[in-house]
């Protein structure tokens, strides 16, 4: 969208994104838009006529960082240990999930405020990318074909949410995951 607006326009769009990726960063998924378009220097319309829901402003903030996971994805399908190629990459995700305050609310797939004609981005983008890390570790029998890669989206964003008050979210969010992934039987 920036590619054909205005040069005004284009530049609002610049700051608001700016602004906004701090006050995500420092606020999380609820960073208040009207506080977004006070220090952007622009009316809380402007601000939505660029993002009109919650979830548009939060992909738009996260693109950078999904495009990161995207290529990490690719770059793990020359992992010979497909099992491995997968957990790693999810591991990946985790942790920018983690770090990346409002990653996880872009990534959830609650279709209230998505667009129903692009529906949600972020989340399509990583399921196209681990597509193939997932279809591979499934088709060598290291991981059981019920899986999809949006309940191992999903499973990670309800880890992150759960854990993001924690003292401590990353080993946390991590400590959840690898539990989730080994289940609950002793190993043998």
């Amino acid at each position: 969208m920036p590619g054909t607006q205005r040069a005004d326009a284009r530049r609002n769009y610049t700051r608001i994104l700016a602004v906004a990726a701090e006050e995500v960063a420092a606020q999380g998924a609820n960073a208040s838009l009207e506080q977004i378009a006070r220090t952007a220097g622009v009316g809380s319309a402007t601000v939505r006529r660029h993002f009109p829901t919650r979830r548009a402003l939060l992909e738009a903030v996260s693109h950078d960082r999904i495009e990161t996971l995207r290529l990490r994805a690719h770059d793990l399908t020359a992992e010979p240990d497909s099992r491995k190629a997968l957990l790693r990459w999810l591991d990946d995700v985790v942790a920018y999930c983690v770090t990346a305050r409002g990653l996880a609310a872009a990534l959830s797939y609650d279709t209230a405020g998505t667009d129903p004609v692009r529906g949600n981005t972020c989340a399509a983008a990583l399921e196209e990318a681990a597509d193939p890390l997932l279809h591979r570790a499934v088709r060598d029998g290291t991981v059981t074909p019920d899986a999809t890669v949006a309940d191992l989206i999903t499973l990670i964003v309800g880890i992150t949410l759960a854990t993001e008050h924690h003292p401590t979210p990353a080993p946390e969010a991590n400590r959840l995951f690898h539990l989730a992934v080994t289940g609950l039987s002793p190993a043998r």
